[in-house]
């Protein structure tokens, strides 16, 4: 979702003929890089929540995205953008818009929202780069969330562009029903591996 919730922003500033301000671009860089939901739940609200994201996604095809309606949601401990469903398709589409010219996003906008990707931490940067050399690039975006309380069933998600040693694609997995957050990336890092040994 919060990459969705980054490249809505984008297009309106690019819309109205602005960029981000300053403390929106320091929003934008903790929720990419570090995943922060605060700064997440912020730049939600500015983009004018599941509306404006609803907007942007029918603008650029995603017929499958439905943002979540409420933020802070009855019996939910997280942020309710974290029940957005979509489909990988979709998540496909979205990455797309960062590397295809198209008349949403400015250049400047798509190198600025792939950089973010590409330096996520360290700690995040599992999943797509399963079985990628570390001299490939690679901008992704990660999301994981549990639940239930008992924490044994994760949504554990995974998607980015992968470009460099003769490879050049993009990736999405979704998966649900983890038993623990360690399966769902233990998961998704073997299919990344083995999708970069096939295309070799």
């Amino acid at each position: 979702m919060k990459l969705d919730i980054l490249e809505t922003l984008l297009v309106q500033h690019h819309a109205d003929g602005a960029t981000l301000s300053a403390q929106d671009t320091s929003l934008a860089q903790a929720m990419i890089e570090d995943s922060d939901n605060d700064a997440a739940t912020s730049l939600w609200d500015e983009a004018d929540g599941s509306r404006g994201i609803s907007s942007f996604n029918a603008s650029i095809g995603l017929v499958h995205t439905v943002p979540s309606a409420c933020v802070d949601c009855p019996g939910f401990p997280w942020p309710g953008w974290g029940l957005t469903t979509t489909t990988a398709v979709d998540q496909i589409a979205l990455l797309r818009e960062l590397l295809r010219p198209n008349a949403q996003l400015t250049g400047a906008q798509q190198e600025y929202a792939l950089g973010l990707m590409e330096n996520v931490t360290e700690s995040q940067r599992w999943g797509v780069t399963g079985g990628v050399p570390s001299q490939v690039k690679v901008a992704l975006k990660n999301g994981w969330l549990p639940l239930n309380s008992a924490d044994d069933d994760w949504q554990v998600n995974s998607i980015g562009w992968i470009s460099g040693d003769g490879r050049n694609y993009l990736m999405t997995v979704l998966t649900t029903g983890n038993p623990s957050e360690q399966y769902g990336i233990d998961t998704i890092d073997q299919l990344s591996a083995m999708v970069w040994d096939r295309l070799g």
